[in-house]
């Protein structure tokens, strides 16, 4: 017996190193010669690919410039995409040119096959260069901005996709590039190499066959974790349930070089702590259909908005979106996930098209779990600057992450020796109508006026959902027509749990911190915060812009003045530098923040503007010399102000992974530089503590939170006052298959 399980232990083992020899080499498996041969087949790179994902992208019918009038989807083949716009994202063919620029350039010419791309995007030209250009004019030079590494070194470059020059940047002080999809899946199977690995697998009660393991991101806490790339592995269970997350292998955790593969350590601290069942994890429907039978409460009639004469928003050249008076570009971004520039309105009065908005993204998250335990004191996650925001971002499910009437645009990003793959259906748009009111106004029978006026309210939506490991992420643009543009966040997906002896409340000392909540038996939900720090760059009608705070301050009235006591006040401050505008959110000393153009004002001398209408959020309440949050100081102020800078662009700097926090928004800003009347940028962080309950297992109810970037005085008067009511006559009418 004792030896019929050595060697069904031995040949696991070797099964797993044969498994990791042939994915790293399928990985970078040479292609036949073709006229393809360049283009990336993402079933060789990526288990977040699938065949469909090659070339192919789904286009709405009526859509695109081309498009006939057939109610059937049409398809578009991305390897012959063009660019249209000056920030058209970098397309199949300019990734490939730039990857062969890079393979015949000093010093990765030697051996191109050593060479690992961390990022491979456009290098957006000139701020000024894309505010002049007009449809019709010549495209600026075509660049591509490139993060590599190349036998261990880093090297920040710009690639001139004409002339092939190449020009090298200044490389940051500490860190490491954002890590590959190549970096993550072939760490997750390396600790199978390590003998003592398995073995505490094993000891567990665990199967190798059963492992699902995470690529976690360690942070920064001292010299001894400096010189390389360093990962840390945990592993999980996936015996009978797709959702391994609530099986963890607690303690049990693998420090292992990313470059060497080699493991450096093995903690392996929680052997007394049985793994949680797998009954009532699963999420999957026809699972917890199977599992529960039939539901206790009636489910929902299926709901759909539908568009009979088409939906009322355009996709210009693949990017430019045209709605309702707003005109904007919208890309994917490998990094950023979703990026919206050159958003203008068009002045209902005027006519005139006006800017709000040169540039907008998701910057950086930040999520601290608070459990300062050894196996978590690290889980201080850095999801854009360490994971890339854009590179988990899943394809949208249809009908369930966007509605019917949506329009799907793809992201093409370099795998990690450059090749260029598709992300299918990657960000979604479509106008939302959820019975909300634009306006409405109905007047009392007391004033002999039969008044009813109401307007519906009716929003564009750009959406992107990303699947960091456990959590997800939904981002949307939304646009209003009014001129409001709201910025929303939800959370779901899974939560990262930890396993524990604990089966019942009654088991625990009132004394005993167990950094959350118990949510089943045997796991624990941690207690963790969301920071999301996004990057405005507002130009409201023009480049050059003040922030103002408007303090709202009690003022007391003079005796015997009047039989009110006290008022409110509003007071205007213009902030003159970057530290008069790093802001903190206090609910008894209530301000409001806007961006103004003091060189344009309505016709009664008020200066145009845009406003940040902050929504729920949270302040990190981290010690300020903890490492996470030295590394996470873009969180200490929900509202930050700087002055334009092409390379200011991550608030976590360019290289997080591994940084000290040495090259981030909250460094940048110490300088103190003027920001009146100056081309600015406004960063705001969306906040959440999330303290788990039982609700949320074994998968979240989507969490959202929002803000808002609202026109004061942008415009005359209502924007909206001369828009339509709905009318019987122009909508379909619908009968139900069977009624209630």
């Amino acid at each position: 017996m004792e030896s019929t399980s050595l060697l069904r232990f031995l040949f696991l083992i070797l099964g797993a190193l044969l498994l990791l020899l042939f994915s790293r080499y399928w990985v970078h498996l040479p292609y036949p010669p073709s006229d393809k041969a360049d283009f990336l087949d993402c079933t060789r790179y990526s288990p977040w690919c699938n065949s469909k994902n090659r070339i192919k992208s789904k286009f709405h019918p009526h859509l695109t410039q081309s498009s006939s009038k057939s109610a059937t989807t049409s398809t578009r083949d991305h390897e012959y995409d063009v660019p249209r716009h000056p920030l058209d994202p970098l397309t199949v063919q300019e990734i490939n040119t730039a990857r062969s620029i890079l393979h015949a350039y000093p010093p990765f010419s030697s051996s191109p096959s050593s060479l690992a791309i961390h990022s491979l995007s456009l290098d957006e030209p000139p701020k000024p260069t894309v505010l002049n250009w007009r449809p019709g004019d010549t495209l600026p030079r075509r660049r591509a901005a490139v993060v590599a590494r190349f036998r261990g070194d880093p090297y920040v470059l710009s690639v001139d996709l004409s002339s092939g020059t190449v020009t090298r940047q200044p490389v940051p002080a500490s860190g490491f590039p954002t890590m590959t999809v190549d970096d993550m899946t072939s760490s997750i199977w390396a600790p199978l190499a390590d003998s003592a690995f398995n073995r505490s697998v094993l000891a567990r009660g665990v199967r190798l066959s059963d492992l699902a393991c995470l690529p976690i991101s360690l942070g920064w806490f001292g010299t001894r974790e400096e010189g390389r790339r360093l990962i840390k592995i945990q592993c999980y269970s996936a015996e009978g349930t797709a959702n391994f997350y609530m099986r963890p292998i607690e303690g049990l955790t693998v420090v292992l070089d990313m470059d060497t593969k080699e493991v450096v350590n093995i903690s392996d601290v929680g052997r007394d702590i049985a793994i949680p069942k797998s009954a009532g994890t699963d999420y999957r429907y026809d699972v917890v259909a199977a599992q529960n039978g039939a539901p206790k409460i009636r489910p929902l009639n299926p709901i759909s908005i539908e568009q009979p004469a088409g939906p009322s928003f355009v996709v210009e050249g693949g990017h430019v979106v045209k709605w309702a008076g707003w005109e904007f570009h919208l890309k994917a971004d490998a990094r950023a996930g979703l990026v919206v520039s050159a958003a203008s309105a068009v002045d209902p009065e005027t006519g005139e098209k006006r800017a709000v908005m040169y540039k907008g993204f998701t910057s950086e998250l930040f999520v601290p779990y608070m459990d300062p335990t050894d196996a978590w004191y690290f889980k201080t996650y850095m999801d854009a600057g360490e994971y890339g925001f854009g590179l988990q971002a899943m394809p949208l499910v249809r009908l369930n992450d966007c509605p019917r009437n949506a329009y799907y645009m793809d992201g093409v990003f370099p795998a990690a020796d450059g090749r260029p793959y598709i992300q299918s259906n990657m960000v979604c748009l479509f106008e939302r109508y959820a019975g909300d009111i634009g306006w409405r106004h109905s007047e009392s029978p007391i004033t002999g006026m039969e008044i009813r006026e109401v307007r519906p309210k009716v929003t564009l939506v750009a959406r992107m959902a990303a699947s960091v490991a456990n959590y997800d992420y939904i981002v949307d643009w939304e646009f209003q027509t009014d001129g409001l543009i709201r910025v929303k966040v939800g959370l779901s997906g899974i939560l990262m749990v930890k396993g524990t002896s604990y089966s019942h409340m009654n088991q625990v000392s009132p004394k005993q911190d167990m950094y959350g909540t118990l949510l089943s038996e045997n796991v624990i939900g941690v207690i963790h915060d969301h920071y999301i720090t996004f990057h405005l760059d507002m130009d409201v009608d023009g480049v050059e812009n003040s922030f103002v705070k408007v303090d709202i301050a009690r003022q007391d009235t003079n005796p015997g003045e009047s039989p009110r006591t006290s008022y409110l006040k509003a007071t205007r401050h213009v902030a003159k530098t970057e530290k008069d505008a790093q802001i903190r959110l206090k609910l008894y000393a209530p301000k409001e923040y806007h961006i103004i153009n003091p060189s344009k004002t309505t016709k009664l001398g008020n200066p145009v503007g845009y406003k940040v209408v902050p929504a729920g959020t949270a302040a990190s309440l981290l010690d300020p010399n903890d490492p996470p949050q030295l590394r996470g100081a873009f969180t200490n102020n929900q509202i930050w102000v700087t002055p334009y800078n092409k390379s200011e662009e991550w608030a976590g700097g360019l290289f997080v992974y591994q940084s000290k926090g040495d090259d981030t928004l909250a460094v940048w800003s110490e300088r103190d530089r003027p920001i009146e009347n100056k081309d600015i940028v406004v960063w705001y962080t969306m906040g959440f503590h999330h303290v788990p309950c039982q609700e949320d297992f074994p998968i979240m109810p989507t969490v959202f939170s929002s803000f808002d970037l609202k026109p004061v005085n942008f415009f005359e008067r209502n924007p909206i006052l001369r828009a339509p009511p709905n009318m019987e006559k122009d909508l379909p009418v619908c009968t139900a298959a069977a009624t209630a």
